[in-house]
C-alpha cells in the first residue's frame, strides 16, 4: 500500500490461504427440526455511556463478544451475541451508549441506539449506581413509555456501602420506570445475572429460533479483528486519539491452521499518524503484538498480523466514509 506505515508482525503461515471461512461466524439459516413450545426472542440493551452494557452482554452470552474499556464510547455498532438451547434462542443486542451527537458518526451510534426501542422483544435499561437517573432524559421517555417488557439492570452494586443506599436507588428507579422490572447486579463479579437472565426465558414468546442453532453472532469474523484491533487502541492511547480511529480489515485469508490478516487503521490527521505509529514503530507494535494475541485466542488459530496507518480527513463527519465503514446505509 502506497505512502502508508505497515508494521508486520510474525506469525506462522502455511500453504496458500483462502478467503472461505472469513464468514464463518455469520448465522446459518439451514432448516432445522424445532422442539414444540420453543422460545426465541430479541434482547436489546441500551442505555448510557459507561455504566457496563458490554460486559453485561459478554456475561449473559457466556463469550466476549463486546470489547469493554474503562473509557466511554467503547462500542460503536449494534453487535448481537445470541444463545442456544433446545428450548430457546436468545438474540442480545449491545449497543452504543445514549449521548448528545457532536459529529455525524456519534449521530450514526445514536441511531443504533433508538432503533434497538422499534425491534425487542424485551428491553434491558442499564444504569449503575453513580449515574443521573435524568441524564438524556429524551431517551429515558421513550424507555417509559415502551409497551414490552422492560428490565432495569443496576450495574456496579459492588461498589455500594451497605443495604440502605441499593434500597434509595431501587426506589429512585421505580418511581421513574414504574412499569419496569428491576434487577442490581455487578456484572463484573456476575451477580444476580443468572437471575436476569432467568427472568429473559420466562418473558421470551414462544417462537421458532431467527438464526441457525449454531450461531454465535450475526457479524462475520472480520468484525472481530477489527474491534480487537480498535480495543488495543482504546487502551493504549489517550485522549481523542482512539476516538478518531476507525479499523477496516482488507484482508483475511483463512487456512486450516493459520490466518493471514491485514488490517488498516484510519485516523483524521497527519499528526494522529504519527502518533499511532510512534518512534520507529514502537507503539503500532505493541498493538500488533497484544491484538495478534487475543486474535489468536478468538479464532484458536495462529495469526500472520500486517497492521497498516492511513491518513482519511475528517472520516467521522463524512457521509460517505461512515457509508464506506458501515456506519450508514
Amino acid at each position: 500500500m502506497k505512502d502508508t506505515e505497515k508494521i508486520v508482525e510474525e506469525g506462522l503461515l502455511t500453504g496458500d490461504p483462502t478467503d472461505e471461512n472469513a464468514k464463518a461466524y455469520e448465522p446459518d439459516h439451514k432448516e432445522e427440526s424445532v422442539k414444540e413450545g420453543h422460545k426465541a426472542g430479541f434482547v436489546n440493551i441500551v442505555g448510557n455511556p459507561n455504566v457496563g452494557k458490554s460486559t453485561l452482554m459478554n456475561d449473559l452470552v457466556g463469550e466476549r463478544i463486546s470489547i469493554i474499556t474503562q473509557k466511554a464510547q467503547t462500542t460503536r455498532h449494534r453487535i448481537m451475541g445470541i444463545v442456544n438451547t433446545p428450548d430457546y434462542q436468545i438474540v442480545y443486542s449491545d449497543t452504543p451508549g445514549v449521548l448528545k451527537p457532536k459529529y455525524k458518526l456519534q449521530e450514526s451510534m445514536l441511531e443504533f441506539s433508538e432503533g434497538a426501542l422499534t425491534d425487542a422483544d424485551i428491553l434491558v435499561y442499564v444504569t449503575d449506581v453513580v449515574e443521573d437517573a435524568e441524564k438524556n432524559k429524551d431517551f429515558l421517555d421513550r424507555v417509559a413509555r415502551e409497551k414490552i417488557p422492560v428490565l432495569v439492570v443496576i450495574n456496579k452494586i459492588d461498589l455500594l456501602k451497605g443495604q440502605d443506599a441499593l434500597e434509595g436507588i431501587v426506589s429512585k428507579w421505580h418511581k421513574r420506570l414504574p412499569n419496569a422490572e428491576i434487577f442490581p447486579t455487578s456484572a463484573l463479579e456476575h451477580f444476580n445475572v443468572d437471575n436476569l437472565k432467568a427472568r429473559i426465558v420466562e418473558l421470551l414468546p414462544v417462537s421458532a429460533p431467527f438464526f441457525g442453532k449454531d450461531a454465535l453472532t450475526d457479524k462475520p469474523a472480520r468484525f472481530f479483528v477489527t474491534e480487537i484491533i480498535r480495543e488495543k487502541l482504546l487502551l493504549m492511547y489517550d485522549k481523542e486519539i482512539p476516538y478518531s480511529t476507525e479499523v477496516i480489515v482488507e484482508k483475511f485469508d483463512e487456512k486450516e491452521g493459520a490466518i493471514h490478516i491485514m488490517a488498516v487503521i484510519y485516523v483524521e490527521r497527519d499528526s494522529q499518524k504519527g502518533i499511532i505509529i510512534g518512534k520507529g514503530g514502537d507503539k503500532i507494535k505493541k498493538v500488533g503484538i497484544s491484538a495478534r494475541a487475543d486474535i489468536e485466542k478468538f479464532f484458536g488459530k495462529k495469526v500472520y498480523l500486517e497492521l497498516f496507518v492511513k491518513v482519511e480527513k475528517d472520516w467521522r463527519n463524512r457521509d460517505n466514509k461512515l457509508r464506506e465503514f458501515g456506519y450508514k446505509e
